[in-house]
């Protein structure tokens, strides 16, 4: 799988300060997901506007060995790249902030909704919602220390409050906010719940700023009536493209009108390109549970991929895993 420069058609994408995001297809920010091996299969593909790392810790982020950390490996066709941050402390902002500078990042996304407990429990992710004051002052200060382009990325909120919600986003645009993504789901509702796409077109409606809409896109008809029933500017893809990484390039070409080449797909040779660029880049513990996390979902993509995901999911090595995988394979030409 070759590198290329994928041109886009005119109009097709916005800027946000120096940075031009075209096509409007962003990847989602997801946890043993969205490192450098599978951003690069992306770029091979093509169709990607935006990347994102994994949510990082502004605590312990000034301390990462970008050499070595799983977290920040990052090549020169990873471009552009937004790093993902999460945020309790006013206090660790800047030096947190000060080393994505050093790190050559394009822009900075503040975590404003992660529901998961173990966040919430610190004051990050979603909690922060529940304090307006204390949010003010972090987004002001993330501004004040930065002139790169600056994101945040929310949910719905607690309940269906559409004053609240108005109120939320508001103040994110009013401190300096250039770009908000919302997922489109309240914070205790699960993944299998459908979005709430319309409430993202509330959010369009308040905002100067770029929208972009997340949840439940899956294919590109997904995002068409996203999209339609949103009006928003864009597309945030997560786990339709972890099951699917050519989903970007499919959405680049049917919804935006990119110049892109066609595909012939060859999935076991995509999958074992990903176990390459793992083993190629990571240290051996930090290979085979970034396997089988992508394995859980690039399974989907067949009738019996549980018998995938199963016999990666008890491989004790990457080795056996890579094996399984043959076996697997070999069995569906």
């Amino acid at each position: 799988m070759k590198t290329a420069a994928w041109p886009v058609k005119s109009g097709s994408g916005f800027r946000i300060r120096k940075l031009t995001i075209s096509p409007p297809l962003l990847l989602a920010p997801m946890a043993g997901l969205t490192h450098s091996a599978f951003r690069t299969i992306l770029m091979r593909l093509g169709g990607v506007g935006l990347l994102s790392t994994e949510m990082l810790s502004a605590r312990t982020l000034p301390s990462e060995n970008s050499s070595i950390s799983p977290f920040l490996l990052r090549t020169r066709e990873e471009y552009p790249l937004s790093y993902q941050l999460l945020i309790a402390d006013k206090n660790q902002l800047a030096p947190a902030i000060d080393r994505l500078h050093q790190l050559g990042a394009d822009a900075i996304d503040l975590n404003l909704g992660c529901p998961a407990p173990r966040v919430r429990k610190f004051g990050g992710g979603s909690k922060l919602a529940d304090d307006p004051h204390r949010l003010q002052q972090l987004v002001a200060e993330a501004r004040r220390l930065t002139a790169l382009p600056l994101t945040a990325k929310i949910r719905l909120g607690e309940t269906l409050n559409e004053e609240r919600l108005y109120n939320f986003c508001r103040l994110l645009e009013g401190e300096g906010i250039d770009l908000l993504t919302v997922h489109a789901r309240l914070r205790k509702e699960p993944f299998c719940r459908k979005p709430r796409w319309q409430w993202v077109g509330k959010v369009k409606k308040w905002l100067t700023i770029p929208v972009i809409a997340n949840g439940g896109v899956f294919s590109v008809d997904d995002g068409r009536r996203c999209l339609e029933i949103s009006g928003a500017d864009g597309l945030m893809l997560g786990r339709g493209a972890i099951i699917c990484p050519w989903l970007f390039h499919e959405a680049a070409k049917a919804l935006y009108d990119c110049d892109l080449p066609e595909l012939d797909i060859d999935r076991p040779s995509l999958y074992f390109s990903f176990i390459d660029l793992l083993e190629e880049r990571f240290r051996p513990e930090r290979r085979l549970g970034r396997l089988k996390e992508f394995t859980h979902y690039f399974s989907r993509n067949y009738p019996f991929g549980l018998h995938l995901a199963m016999a990666v999911q008890n491989s004790k090595s990457i080795t056996e895993a890579r094996e399984r995988a043959l076996t697997f394979f070999a069995g569906k030409s």
